[in-house]
Protein backbone atom coordinates (compact mmCIF):
# COMPACT_ATOMS: atom_id res chain seq x y z
CA UNK A 1 0.00 0.00 0.00
CA UNK A 2 1.13 3.55 -0.69
CA UNK A 3 2.72 4.87 2.50
CA UNK A 4 1.08 8.30 2.40
CA UNK A 5 -2.34 6.74 1.83
CA UNK A 6 -1.78 4.38 4.77
CA UNK A 7 -0.67 7.17 7.11
CA UNK A 8 -3.66 9.30 6.16
CA UNK A 9 -5.64 7.49 8.87
CA UNK A 10 -3.44 9.16 11.52
CA UNK A 11 -4.32 12.82 11.89
CA UNK A 12 -1.92 13.83 14.65
CA UNK A 13 1.63 12.68 13.89
CA UNK A 14 5.20 13.88 13.50
CA UNK A 15 7.09 12.58 10.48
CA UNK A 16 10.88 12.24 10.41
CA UNK A 17 13.18 11.16 7.60
CA UNK A 18 12.20 10.03 4.13
CA UNK A 19 9.16 7.80 4.02
CA UNK A 20 9.28 4.67 1.84
CA UNK A 21 7.08 4.73 -1.25
CA UNK A 22 5.05 1.74 -0.13
CA UNK A 23 4.48 -0.63 2.78
CA UNK A 24 4.09 -4.35 2.14
CA UNK A 25 3.25 -5.49 5.67
CA UNK A 26 2.63 -4.52 9.29
CA UNK A 27 4.20 -6.05 12.41
CA UNK A 28 4.46 -5.41 16.14
CA UNK A 29 7.02 -8.18 16.69
CA UNK A 30 10.51 -7.29 15.45
CA UNK A 31 11.24 -10.95 14.74
CA UNK A 32 8.44 -10.96 12.15
CA UNK A 33 9.63 -7.87 10.32
CA UNK A 34 10.27 -8.33 6.58
CA UNK A 35 11.40 -6.12 3.70
CA UNK A 36 9.31 -2.94 3.26
CA UNK A 37 7.37 -3.56 6.46
CA UNK A 38 6.08 -1.11 9.03
CA UNK A 39 7.09 -1.86 12.63
CA UNK A 40 5.02 -0.35 15.39
CA UNK A 41 6.47 -0.04 18.89
CA UNK A 42 3.96 -1.14 21.52
CA UNK A 43 4.41 -0.77 25.27
CA UNK A 44 3.39 -4.09 26.82
CA UNK A 45 3.28 -5.18 30.46
CA UNK A 46 6.60 -7.04 30.28
CA UNK A 47 8.10 -5.96 26.93
CA UNK A 48 8.47 -2.50 25.36
CA UNK A 49 8.62 -2.58 21.57
CA UNK A 50 10.59 0.67 21.60
CA UNK A 51 13.59 -1.43 22.65
CA UNK A 52 13.44 -3.58 19.51
CA UNK A 53 13.20 -1.13 16.62
CA UNK A 54 16.83 -1.81 15.63
CA UNK A 55 16.09 -5.51 15.16
CA UNK A 56 13.03 -4.64 13.08
CA UNK A 57 15.12 -2.39 10.84
CA UNK A 58 17.76 -5.10 10.51
CA UNK A 59 15.04 -7.52 9.38
CA UNK A 60 13.75 -5.15 6.71
CA UNK A 61 11.38 -2.60 8.26
CA UNK A 62 11.53 0.76 6.47
CA UNK A 63 9.04 2.64 8.64
CA UNK A 64 8.89 2.82 12.44
CA UNK A 65 5.86 4.06 14.41
CA UNK A 66 6.69 5.08 17.99
CA UNK A 67 5.53 7.22 20.90
CA UNK A 68 8.87 9.04 21.14
CA UNK A 69 11.61 10.11 18.79
CA UNK A 70 14.10 7.25 18.53
CA UNK A 71 17.80 7.26 17.70
CA UNK A 72 17.38 6.08 14.11
CA UNK A 73 19.56 6.76 11.09
CA UNK A 74 16.90 8.33 8.89
CA UNK A 75 18.63 8.02 5.52
CA UNK A 76 16.88 4.74 4.62
CA UNK A 77 14.19 4.48 7.32
CA UNK A 78 11.26 6.76 8.08
CA UNK A 79 9.81 7.38 11.52
CA UNK A 80 6.41 8.59 12.65
CA UNK A 81 5.77 9.64 16.26
CA UNK A 82 2.22 9.39 17.62
CA UNK A 83 0.69 9.77 21.07
CA UNK A 84 -0.70 6.23 21.37
CA UNK A 85 0.81 3.41 19.29
CA UNK A 86 -1.82 0.88 20.43
CA UNK A 87 -4.61 2.99 18.95
CA UNK A 88 -2.47 3.82 15.93
CA UNK A 89 -1.95 0.12 15.27
CA UNK A 90 -5.70 -0.51 15.20
CA UNK A 91 -6.24 2.38 12.76
CA UNK A 92 -3.33 1.35 10.53
CA UNK A 93 -4.34 -2.32 10.48
CA UNK A 94 -7.92 -1.45 9.51
CA UNK A 95 -6.69 0.81 6.71
CA UNK A 96 -4.03 -1.62 5.45
CA UNK A 97 -6.43 -4.56 5.27
CA UNK A 98 -9.32 -2.46 3.90
CA UNK A 99 -11.63 -2.74 6.92
CA UNK A 100 -12.28 -6.50 6.58
CA UNK A 101 -14.95 -6.73 9.28
CA UNK A 102 -17.29 -4.81 6.94
CA UNK A 103 -17.33 -7.86 4.69
CA UNK A 104 -18.21 -10.32 7.46
CA UNK A 105 -21.07 -10.98 9.86
CA UNK A 106 -19.26 -10.87 13.18
CA UNK A 107 -20.56 -12.47 16.37
CA UNK A 108 -18.95 -11.44 19.66
CA UNK A 109 -19.57 -13.40 22.85
CA UNK A 110 -18.50 -12.08 26.25
CA UNK A 111 -19.05 -13.06 29.89
CA UNK A 112 -17.22 -14.79 32.71
CA UNK A 113 -18.25 -18.35 31.87
CA UNK A 114 -19.63 -20.06 28.79
CA UNK A 115 -17.92 -18.08 26.01
CA UNK A 116 -16.19 -21.07 24.44
CA UNK A 117 -19.30 -23.25 24.49
CA UNK A 118 -21.56 -20.54 23.05
CA UNK A 119 -19.14 -19.61 20.24
CA UNK A 120 -18.61 -23.29 19.40
CA UNK A 121 -22.36 -23.88 19.20
CA UNK A 122 -22.87 -20.84 16.96
CA UNK A 123 -19.99 -21.91 14.74
CA UNK A 124 -21.35 -25.46 14.47
CA UNK A 125 -24.83 -24.33 13.42
CA UNK A 126 -23.44 -21.95 10.80
CA UNK A 127 -21.28 -24.70 9.32
CA UNK A 128 -24.12 -27.24 9.35
CA UNK A 129 -26.29 -24.76 7.47
CA UNK A 130 -23.68 -24.69 4.71
CA UNK A 131 -21.97 -21.40 5.58
CA UNK A 132 -18.21 -20.93 5.74
CA UNK A 133 -17.04 -19.69 9.13
CA UNK A 134 -14.11 -18.49 11.18
CA UNK A 135 -13.82 -18.98 14.95
CA UNK A 136 -11.51 -17.30 17.45
CA UNK A 137 -11.24 -17.95 21.19
CA UNK A 138 -9.67 -19.76 24.12
CA UNK A 139 -9.17 -22.98 22.16
CA UNK A 140 -7.43 -21.11 19.32
CA UNK A 141 -8.68 -20.07 15.90
CA UNK A 142 -10.35 -21.94 13.07
CA UNK A 143 -10.64 -20.59 9.55
CA UNK A 144 -12.70 -22.84 7.29
CA UNK A 145 -11.59 -26.00 9.19
CA UNK A 146 -7.94 -24.90 9.50
CA UNK A 147 -6.92 -24.78 13.18
CA UNK A 148 -4.26 -22.69 14.97
CA UNK A 149 -3.44 -22.17 18.64
CA UNK A 150 -3.65 -18.76 20.31
CA UNK A 151 -1.98 -17.36 23.46
CA UNK A 152 -5.04 -15.29 24.42
CA UNK A 153 -8.81 -15.67 24.42
CA UNK A 154 -9.00 -12.44 22.40
CA UNK A 155 -6.24 -11.81 19.85
CA UNK A 156 -4.43 -8.47 19.53
CA UNK A 157 -5.69 -5.78 17.15
CA UNK A 158 -3.26 -6.61 14.34
CA UNK A 159 -3.92 -10.36 14.48
CA UNK A 160 -7.67 -9.74 14.46
CA UNK A 161 -7.47 -7.61 11.31
CA UNK A 162 -5.15 -10.14 9.63
CA UNK A 163 -7.48 -12.99 10.55
CA UNK A 164 -10.58 -11.20 9.28
CA UNK A 165 -8.79 -10.23 6.08
CA UNK A 166 -7.75 -13.82 5.45
CA UNK A 167 -11.27 -15.03 6.22
CA UNK A 168 -12.73 -12.56 3.74
CA UNK A 169 -10.22 -13.60 1.06
CA UNK A 170 -11.24 -17.25 1.60
CA UNK A 171 -14.87 -16.40 0.93
CA UNK A 172 -15.86 -16.78 4.58
CA UNK A 173 -18.93 -14.74 5.50
CA UNK A 174 -19.13 -15.29 9.29
CA UNK A 175 -16.70 -14.85 12.16
CA UNK A 176 -17.44 -15.90 15.72
CA UNK A 177 -15.21 -14.39 18.43
CA UNK A 178 -14.80 -14.86 22.16
CA UNK A 179 -14.36 -11.43 23.71
CA UNK A 180 -12.47 -11.18 27.01
CA UNK A 181 -12.48 -8.27 29.42
CA UNK A 182 -8.70 -7.98 28.97
CA UNK A 183 -9.19 -7.74 25.22
CA UNK A 184 -11.76 -4.98 25.62
CA UNK A 185 -9.78 -2.91 28.11
CA UNK A 186 -6.55 -3.20 26.10
CA UNK A 187 -8.15 -2.16 22.80
CA UNK A 188 -7.61 -5.49 21.05
CA UNK A 189 -11.10 -5.19 19.52
CA UNK A 190 -10.65 -1.68 18.15
CA UNK A 191 -11.56 -1.74 14.47
CA UNK A 192 -13.81 -4.80 14.68
CA UNK A 193 -17.36 -3.97 13.57
CA UNK A 194 -19.56 -6.44 15.43
CA UNK A 195 -23.04 -7.30 14.20
CA UNK A 196 -24.36 -9.54 16.99
CA UNK A 197 -22.91 -9.41 20.51
CA UNK A 198 -23.94 -11.85 23.23
CA UNK A 199 -23.55 -11.79 27.01
CA UNK A 200 -23.47 -15.00 29.05
CA UNK A 201 -23.03 -14.04 32.72
CA UNK A 202 -20.88 -12.04 35.10
CA UNK A 203 -19.32 -13.67 38.17
CA UNK A 204 -16.11 -13.04 40.10
CA UNK A 205 -12.93 -13.32 38.07
CA UNK A 206 -9.93 -11.19 37.03
CA UNK A 207 -10.13 -8.87 40.04
CA UNK A 208 -6.33 -8.79 40.05
CA UNK A 209 -6.72 -6.80 36.83
CA UNK A 210 -10.02 -4.94 37.21
CA UNK A 211 -9.90 -4.22 40.99
CA UNK A 212 -13.68 -4.37 41.54
CA UNK A 213 -16.68 -6.21 40.14
CA UNK A 214 -18.08 -2.85 39.03
CA UNK A 215 -14.97 -2.12 36.97
CA UNK A 216 -15.05 -5.65 35.57
CA UNK A 217 -18.73 -5.32 34.66
CA UNK A 218 -18.38 -1.95 32.95
CA UNK A 219 -15.39 -3.15 30.91
CA UNK A 220 -17.57 -5.99 29.61
CA UNK A 221 -20.19 -3.39 28.74
CA UNK A 222 -17.80 -1.74 26.29
CA UNK A 223 -18.70 -4.46 23.79
CA UNK A 224 -22.33 -3.36 23.76
CA UNK A 225 -21.73 0.39 23.80
CA UNK A 226 -19.23 0.12 20.92
CA UNK A 227 -21.83 -1.13 18.45
CA UNK A 228 -22.27 2.44 17.30
CA UNK A 229 -25.25 4.51 16.26
CA UNK A 230 -25.48 3.72 12.53
CA UNK A 231 -29.11 2.63 12.42
CA UNK A 232 -28.87 1.65 8.74
CA UNK A 233 -27.09 -1.55 9.81
CA UNK A 234 -28.91 -4.45 11.47
CA UNK A 235 -27.16 -5.07 14.77
CA UNK A 236 -28.36 -6.88 17.89
CA UNK A 237 -27.42 -7.37 21.52
CA UNK A 238 -28.25 -10.73 23.12
CA UNK A 239 -28.52 -10.60 26.93
CA UNK A 240 -29.10 -13.06 29.77
CA UNK A 241 -32.30 -11.80 31.43
CA UNK A 242 -31.50 -13.70 34.64
CA UNK A 243 -28.17 -11.95 35.19
CA UNK A 244 -27.98 -8.93 37.51
CA UNK A 245 -26.20 -6.91 34.80
CA UNK A 246 -29.03 -7.29 32.28
CA UNK A 247 -30.58 -3.88 32.77
CA UNK A 248 -27.23 -2.07 32.81
CA UNK A 249 -26.13 -3.63 29.54
CA UNK A 250 -29.57 -3.16 27.97
CA UNK A 251 -29.34 0.58 28.69
CA UNK A 252 -25.80 0.74 27.25
CA UNK A 253 -26.79 -0.93 23.98
CA UNK A 254 -27.70 1.48 21.14
CA UNK A 255 -29.48 -1.30 19.22
CA UNK A 256 -32.30 -3.79 19.73
CA UNK A 257 -31.91 -6.14 22.70
CA UNK A 258 -33.09 -9.76 22.50
CA UNK A 259 -33.21 -11.63 25.81
CA UNK A 260 -32.96 -15.23 26.94
CA UNK A 261 -33.34 -16.86 30.34
CA UNK A 262 -34.78 -19.54 32.57
CA UNK A 263 -36.31 -17.75 35.54
CA UNK A 264 -37.27 -14.37 34.05
CA UNK A 265 -39.70 -13.51 31.29
CA UNK A 266 -37.55 -13.44 28.16
CA UNK A 267 -37.88 -13.64 24.38
CA UNK A 268 -36.26 -17.10 24.48
CA UNK A 269 -36.90 -19.17 27.58
CA UNK A 270 -36.26 -22.73 28.79
CA UNK A 271 -39.00 -24.47 30.77
CA UNK A 272 -39.61 -28.01 32.05
CA UNK A 273 -35.88 -28.68 32.45
CA UNK A 274 -34.83 -32.25 33.26
CA UNK A 275 -31.24 -33.22 33.82
CA UNK A 276 -29.81 -36.62 32.86
CA UNK A 277 -26.38 -38.19 33.17
CA UNK A 278 -25.78 -37.86 29.42
CA UNK A 279 -27.71 -34.71 28.55
CA UNK A 280 -30.51 -32.31 29.35
CA UNK A 281 -34.15 -32.00 28.24
CA UNK A 282 -36.14 -28.78 28.20
CA UNK A 283 -38.90 -26.96 26.36
CA UNK A 284 -37.82 -23.95 24.34
CA UNK A 285 -40.31 -21.11 24.43
CA UNK A 286 -39.50 -18.82 21.49
CA UNK A 287 -41.35 -16.21 19.43
CA UNK A 288 -44.31 -18.05 17.88
CA UNK A 289 -42.75 -21.42 18.73
CA UNK A 290 -42.64 -24.05 21.46
CA UNK A 291 -40.10 -26.83 20.90
CA UNK A 292 -39.12 -29.81 23.06
CA UNK A 293 -35.35 -30.20 23.02
CA UNK A 294 -32.67 -32.66 24.12
CA UNK A 295 -29.07 -31.44 24.21
CA UNK A 296 -26.02 -33.63 24.75
CA UNK A 297 -24.66 -31.07 27.21
CA UNK A 298 -24.84 -31.42 30.98
CA UNK A 299 -26.16 -28.97 33.52
CA UNK A 300 -28.20 -25.82 33.91
CA UNK A 301 -25.32 -23.63 32.78
CA UNK A 302 -25.35 -25.41 29.43
CA UNK A 303 -29.06 -24.70 29.07
CA UNK A 304 -28.11 -21.03 29.30
CA UNK A 305 -25.33 -21.58 26.77
CA UNK A 306 -27.70 -23.28 24.34
CA UNK A 307 -30.24 -20.48 24.74
CA UNK A 308 -27.55 -17.85 24.11
CA UNK A 309 -26.46 -19.58 20.89
CA UNK A 310 -30.04 -20.12 19.66
CA UNK A 311 -30.96 -16.48 20.32
CA UNK A 312 -27.81 -15.18 18.59
CA UNK A 313 -28.46 -17.26 15.49
CA UNK A 314 -32.12 -16.28 15.44
CA UNK A 315 -31.00 -12.64 15.40
CA UNK A 316 -28.88 -13.27 12.29
CA UNK A 317 -32.10 -14.24 10.60
CA UNK A 318 -31.07 -16.53 7.73
CA UNK A 319 -31.44 -19.96 9.39
CA UNK A 320 -34.93 -21.24 10.34
CA UNK A 321 -35.39 -21.75 14.09
CA UNK A 322 -36.23 -25.43 13.57
CA UNK A 323 -32.87 -26.02 11.89
CA UNK A 324 -30.99 -24.05 14.54
CA UNK A 325 -32.55 -26.27 17.20
CA UNK A 326 -31.84 -29.46 15.25
CA UNK A 327 -28.17 -28.57 14.79
CA UNK A 328 -27.76 -27.53 18.44
CA UNK A 329 -29.14 -30.91 19.50
CA UNK A 330 -26.44 -32.68 17.47
CA UNK A 331 -23.59 -31.12 19.41
CA UNK A 332 -21.47 -33.14 21.80
CA UNK A 333 -19.76 -31.46 24.79
CA UNK A 334 -17.21 -28.87 23.78
CA UNK A 335 -13.61 -29.95 24.23
CA UNK A 336 -12.56 -29.43 27.85
CA UNK A 337 -15.97 -28.12 28.94
CA UNK A 338 -17.67 -30.70 31.16
CA UNK A 339 -16.23 -33.29 28.80
CA UNK A 340 -16.43 -36.91 29.88
CA UNK A 341 -13.25 -38.83 29.09
CA UNK A 342 -14.21 -41.69 26.80
CA UNK A 343 -12.45 -44.66 28.37
CA UNK A 344 -13.56 -48.10 29.55
CA UNK A 345 -13.13 -47.30 33.23
CA UNK A 346 -15.13 -48.12 36.39
CA UNK A 347 -14.95 -44.44 37.38
CA UNK A 348 -16.41 -41.46 35.52
CA UNK A 349 -13.90 -38.70 34.75
CA UNK A 350 -14.84 -35.21 33.57
CA UNK A 351 -12.57 -32.42 32.37
CA UNK A 352 -13.66 -28.82 32.78
CA UNK A 353 -12.17 -25.36 32.44
CA UNK A 354 -13.86 -24.17 35.66
CA UNK A 355 -11.56 -21.72 37.44
CA UNK A 356 -14.09 -19.40 39.08
CA UNK A 357 -16.26 -20.00 42.19
CA UNK A 358 -19.47 -19.86 40.16
CA UNK A 359 -18.23 -22.34 37.55
CA UNK A 360 -17.07 -24.80 40.24
CA UNK A 361 -20.44 -24.59 41.97
CA UNK A 362 -22.29 -25.23 38.72
CA UNK A 363 -20.34 -28.27 37.58
CA UNK A 364 -20.58 -29.92 41.01
CA UNK A 365 -24.34 -29.34 41.06
CA UNK A 366 -24.51 -30.92 37.61
CA UNK A 367 -23.08 -34.30 38.65
CA UNK A 368 -24.38 -34.61 42.23
CA UNK A 369 -27.74 -36.14 41.19
CA UNK A 370 -25.89 -38.96 39.44
CA UNK A 371 -23.34 -39.68 42.17
CA UNK A 372 -23.30 -43.32 43.29
CA UNK A 373 -20.30 -43.25 45.62
CA UNK A 374 -17.71 -40.48 46.08
CA UNK A 375 -17.28 -37.26 44.15
CA UNK A 376 -13.58 -36.38 43.97
CA UNK A 377 -12.79 -32.88 42.82
CA UNK A 378 -9.43 -31.53 41.63
CA UNK A 379 -9.57 -27.73 42.01
CA UNK A 380 -6.87 -25.51 40.59
CA UNK A 381 -6.17 -21.84 40.06
CA UNK A 382 -3.26 -19.83 38.66
CA UNK A 383 -0.46 -17.81 40.12
CA UNK A 384 -0.20 -14.02 39.84
CA UNK A 385 -3.95 -13.83 39.28
CA UNK A 386 -7.07 -12.88 41.26
CA UNK A 387 -6.27 -13.84 44.87
CA UNK A 388 -9.67 -12.86 46.25
CA UNK A 389 -11.47 -15.67 44.47
CA UNK A 390 -9.23 -18.42 45.86
CA UNK A 391 -11.00 -18.96 49.22
CA UNK A 392 -14.34 -18.86 47.40
CA UNK A 393 -13.14 -21.59 45.07
CA UNK A 394 -12.21 -23.73 48.06
CA UNK A 395 -15.61 -23.09 49.59
CA UNK A 396 -17.47 -24.14 46.44
CA UNK A 397 -15.24 -27.18 45.94
CA UNK A 398 -16.17 -28.32 49.46
CA UNK A 399 -19.47 -29.58 48.04
CA UNK A 400 -17.48 -32.60 46.80
CA UNK A 401 -16.74 -35.56 49.09
CA UNK A 402 -12.99 -35.22 48.65
CA UNK A 403 -11.05 -32.27 47.27
CA UNK A 404 -7.51 -32.02 45.97
CA UNK A 405 -6.25 -28.45 45.81
CA UNK A 406 -3.60 -27.85 43.18
CA UNK A 407 -2.22 -25.20 40.81
CA UNK A 408 -3.05 -24.57 37.15
CA UNK A 409 -0.20 -22.30 36.11
CA UNK A 410 2.09 -21.17 38.96
CA UNK A 411 3.80 -18.47 36.87
CA UNK A 412 6.09 -16.55 39.29
CA UNK A 413 4.10 -17.21 42.47
CA UNK A 414 4.96 -19.73 45.18
CA UNK A 415 2.51 -22.66 44.71
CA UNK A 416 2.24 -23.06 48.48
CA UNK A 417 0.82 -19.54 48.79
CA UNK A 418 -1.80 -20.30 46.15
CA UNK A 419 -2.88 -23.48 47.94
CA UNK A 420 -3.02 -21.83 51.37
CA UNK A 421 -5.31 -19.14 49.92
CA UNK A 422 -7.67 -21.78 48.54
CA UNK A 423 -7.50 -23.76 51.78
CA UNK A 424 -8.98 -20.82 53.73
CA UNK A 425 -12.34 -21.49 52.11
CA UNK A 426 -12.54 -25.26 52.71
CA UNK A 427 -15.61 -26.32 54.70
CA UNK A 428 -14.50 -29.84 55.65
CA UNK A 429 -11.27 -31.71 56.30
CA UNK A 430 -11.50 -34.20 53.44
CA UNK A 431 -8.90 -32.58 51.25
CA UNK A 432 -5.24 -32.60 50.35
CA UNK A 433 -2.98 -29.93 48.92
CA UNK A 434 -0.67 -31.10 46.12
CA UNK A 435 1.08 -28.25 44.27
CA UNK A 436 2.31 -30.38 41.35
CA UNK A 437 -0.71 -30.67 39.06
CA UNK A 438 0.38 -33.95 37.50
CA UNK A 439 0.82 -35.54 40.94
CA UNK A 440 -2.54 -34.15 42.04
CA UNK A 441 -4.37 -35.80 39.12
CA UNK A 442 -2.52 -39.06 39.60
CA UNK A 443 -3.38 -39.06 43.31
CA UNK A 444 -7.05 -38.44 42.52
CA UNK A 445 -7.02 -41.58 40.34
CA UNK A 446 -5.13 -43.55 43.00
CA UNK A 447 -7.70 -42.87 45.74
CA UNK A 448 -10.67 -43.51 43.48
CA UNK A 449 -12.85 -46.59 43.68
CA UNK A 450 -15.25 -48.13 41.14
CA UNK A 451 -18.43 -46.05 40.96
CA UNK A 452 -16.73 -42.76 41.89
CA UNK A 453 -16.96 -39.54 39.86
CA UNK A 454 -13.81 -37.50 39.33
CA UNK A 455 -13.87 -33.93 38.07
CA UNK A 456 -10.56 -32.38 37.03
CA UNK A 457 -11.13 -28.63 36.84
CA UNK A 458 -9.12 -25.58 35.91
CA UNK A 459 -7.45 -26.21 32.55
CA UNK A 460 -9.84 -28.19 30.36
CA UNK A 461 -8.06 -29.16 27.15
CA UNK A 462 -5.12 -26.78 27.50
CA UNK A 463 -1.95 -28.60 26.46
CA UNK A 464 0.54 -26.55 28.45
CA UNK A 465 1.39 -25.31 31.92
CA UNK A 466 2.95 -21.88 32.55
CA UNK A 467 5.86 -21.92 35.01
CA UNK A 468 7.44 -18.49 35.43
CA UNK A 469 7.16 -17.08 31.89
CA UNK A 470 7.56 -20.32 29.92
CA UNK A 471 5.06 -22.88 28.68
CA UNK A 472 5.71 -26.57 29.27
CA UNK A 473 3.76 -29.51 27.75
CA UNK A 474 0.94 -30.62 30.02
CA UNK A 475 -2.32 -32.47 29.39
CA UNK A 476 -4.83 -33.22 32.15
CA UNK A 477 -6.52 -35.76 29.88
CA UNK A 478 -3.33 -37.64 29.02
CA UNK A 479 -2.26 -37.80 32.66
CA UNK A 480 -5.68 -39.04 33.78
CA UNK A 481 -5.99 -41.65 31.04
CA UNK A 482 -2.52 -43.09 31.63
CA UNK A 483 -2.95 -43.32 35.41
CA UNK A 484 -6.45 -44.72 35.13
CA UNK A 485 -5.27 -47.32 32.63
CA UNK A 486 -2.49 -48.43 34.99
CA UNK A 487 -4.79 -48.59 38.04
CA UNK A 488 -7.75 -50.34 36.41
CA UNK A 489 -5.79 -52.40 33.91
CA UNK A 490 -7.22 -51.45 30.53
CA UNK A 491 -5.71 -50.15 27.32
CA UNK A 492 -5.98 -46.47 26.45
Amino acid sequence: MNTYELLSCLKMKQVYGTLPEKIDGLCDDSRKAVNNSLFICLRGYTVDGHNYYSEAIKNGSTLIIAEEKLDIQLDHVGMVVVEDTTKALALLACKFYNYPSRHLTIFGVTGTNGKTTVTTLINHVLKRSGQKTALSGTNGSELDNEYNSSPNTTCDALTNQQMMNRASNLGIKNMVMEVSSHGLSQGRLWGVEFDIVTFTNLTQDHLDYHDTMEDYGYIKGLLFSQLGNDMTKEKYVILNKDDAWFQTYASMAPVEVISYGIHSAAHFKAENINFHEHGTDFTLIAPAAKIDMHINLLGKFNVYNALAAITSLYAKGDIPLEKIVAYIQEMNPVSGRMEKIDIDSPISIYLDYAHTPDAIENIIKTVLPFKKKKLIFVAGTGGNRDELKRPLMGEKASAADFVILTVNDPRFEDPATILYDMEKGMRHNNYEMIPDRKEAIQHAIDISEPGDILIIAGKGQEDYQIIEDKKYPHSDMKIAMERCSAKYNFKV
